[in-house]
């Protein structure tokens, strides 16, 4: 496997929720720090044989944040508190309760993954790709 990018977001490629919240994050990260990879892909399964930490299923997004060749790993609502401490404006303030104890933050995550699908359907009918981000995107 190639070298990982900085900052790589695995997310449930087949959720519409997850889907818009992949576009959310493209929309506002004009500097490119993130890619993605879906986690049913070839990429996230590369990771799992590395870190075990990293869940088959499907309801838990998680970040792979590499720093100085080391990979660090975040799951849930820990993971998306990383990535909303990076981006810029407003968000970088709801990346301050990335302080709180994932046990706690959890309580909010779990029950939105939980009715994901229910939110915003199946990804089937999510926007393409555009061409300018394609490289942003792993197998």
């Amino acid at each position: 496997m190639s070298p990982l990018p900085a900052r790589l977001i695995l997310y449930d490629g087949e959720c519409g929720f997850c889907s818009r919240s992949v576009q959310f994050v493209l929309d506002r990260d004009a500097q490119e720090h993130f890619y993605f990879a879906p986690l049913q892909g070839d990429t996230a399964e590369s990771l799992r044989a590395r870190h075990t930490q990293i869940p088959t299923g499907l309801d838990t997004m998680v970040l792979i944040r590499v720093d100085e060749g080391v990979e660090q790993v975040f799951l849930r609502s820990a993971a998306v508190l990383r990535v909303a401490s990076e981006l810029p404006g407003i968000w970088r303030v709801f990346g301050c309760l990335k302080i709180l104890p994932s046990m706690v933050t959890d309580l909010f995550y779990r029950p939105v993954a939980a009715i994901r699908h229910r939110l915003a359907g199946s990804g089937k009918s999510c926007r393409l790709i555009q061409e300018n981000e394609a490289h942003r995107f792993l197998p």
